[in-house]
């Protein structure tokens, strides 16, 4: 490793991270994959088009979905760096470690790492200082101001957008969350609609929009007044399909098996369904994943011993409990959703609330169930549902094939690629 060319900080109000490196060469992702010969010619041109590239995401704290876009992003572009409002090093992988991050000052505030929501009000001004005018290409990774970084005129910017964000134009999305006493919540409708503004404006920055579903290419012309491509998030599918499923310990029709929820235990997932479903119907339950919502959610489990929370776990122990799961519970509305096609691709079925990303990934029936009413009510009716079924695991690993991630990588280098011609007419 060596120091990058571009060693300090490009505004006095930013700081950099201890591992402040750009890889001197870094293996791409693309040249070791077989499937991915298809996208490696126009990944080369692009890198030469585009020396220089930056990649804006919100924050780096917990990994989920939309840090599997950013990972993917730099095996794309292995000489990227990264800009990002708070930085908690410790999950990532030296992929990001390894690389020159750009944090803010907010990175230093007490609490950021867990309860970054309330530094909303102060990231369009973040986003807006970052100095990225040495770049050629700028990607922000969207959910909420990552794409209002400002970028010099000659510059490509894509926006790949997981959402529109939802604390600003869905208000119901807010439901659960801690937004502090009665003075906060009577200043909450003035704070939205400047967020909203804030966004609205952000939103003409990027040259173009990607959004990660369907569902969330109609939420950016509803919001936004803009078309967006639809490029699916990256899903290591390959991984998951090398998974063994194991019937006796948690097959559909095993009455000693547990249902299973994984990821981040926030309130819009409404882990709080699955755990009161399981409670009314008996069923064993565990749930891996910690979060902010993590106790209210352990509240409505009670004494109940047939829910288990298990915290955070690695890879392999994530992989032990597709193997063995029933199924994926999946009561939360989301924007793509991974877990449930990285849950397919092991063969495990997903019982999902079916409005949004669900919506696209499982099919009803085949391979899993989908509900329409969020409910625990609506869950456990599900349940029953699925239960009545004989679902072949063949059909779950065929579906998630159409998420893997060389297909990200062709799709996002074709986006690029068309932008980059359309901004400069070649």
């Amino acid at each position: 490793m060596t120091e990058s060319s571009h060693d300090r900080v490009d505004d006095p109000r930013m700081t950099e991270s201890p591992h402040d490196r750009v890889a001197e060469s870094s293996e791409s992702y693309v040249s070791e994959s077989p499937t991915s010969g298809s996208c490696e010619p126009s990944l080369d041109r692009l890198r030469e088009r585009f020396p220089r590239v930056a990649i804006v995401h919100e924050w780096l704290t917990i990994p989920g979905g939309s840090e599997q876009v950013v990972l993917e992003l730099l095996e794309m572009f292995p000489r990227a760096e990264l800009f990002t409002s708070i930085y908690d090093p410790d999950p990532w992988p030296a992929q990001i470690k390894d690389r020159r991050v750009h944090v803010s000052y907010l990175t230093h505030v007490p609490g950021a790492r867990t309860h970054y929501q309330r530094l909303l009000p102060l990231m369009d001004r973040v986003y807006r200082s970052f100095d990225v005018s040495r770049f050629d290409l700028v990607i922000s990774s969207n959910h909420a101001f990552a794409k209002n970084v400002r970028v010099r005129p000659q510059a490509l910017h894509v926006c790949y957008c997981h959402t529109p964000m939802r604390y600003a134009w869905e208000e119901d999305f807010l439901e659960g969350e801690d937004v502090g006493g009665r003075i906060a919540r009577l200043a909450l409708p003035m704070l939205l609609g400047r967020l909203r503004r804030q966004d609205l404006r952000g939103s003409a920055s990027p040259d173009v929009f990607v959004a990660n579903s369907s569902h969330v290419a109609a939420r950016i012309e509803r919001y936004y007044g803009r078309t967006a491509e639809v490029v699916n998030p990256p899903v290591d599918v390959d991984h998951f399909l090398g998974l063994q499923r194991c019937p006796g310990g948690g097959g559909q029709h095993a009455t000693d098996g547990y249902y299973l929820v994984f990821g981040r235990v926030v309130p819009y997932k409404r882990v709080d369904l699955a755990v009161a479903a399981c409670r009314r119907l008996g069923r064993r339950l565990k749930v891996a994943g910690d979060g902010r919502a993590l106790e209210a959610v352990r509240a409505v489990a009670g004494a109940e011993a047939n829910i288990e929370f298990l915290g955070r776990v690695d890879d392999a122990e994530r992989d032990e409990l597709f193997s063995r799961a029933r199924a994926l519970l999946f009561p939360g509305e989301e924007d793509f959703g991974i877990v449930p096609v990285e849950a397919q691709a092991a063969g495990v079925p997903v019982i999902a609330y079916g409005v949004g990303g669900a919506q696209e990934t499982v099919l009803d029936g085949r391979t899993g169930v989908l509900f329409d009413e969020q409910s625990a009510s609506g869950l456990a009716t599900a349940i029953e549902r699925f239960e009545s079924f004989r679902l072949d695991p063949e059909d779950a690993r065929e579906n998630a094939k159409r998420f893997g991630r060389a297909r990200f990588r062709a799709e996002m280098a074709s986006v690029i690629d068309n932008a980059a011609q359309a901004k400069t007419g070649s």
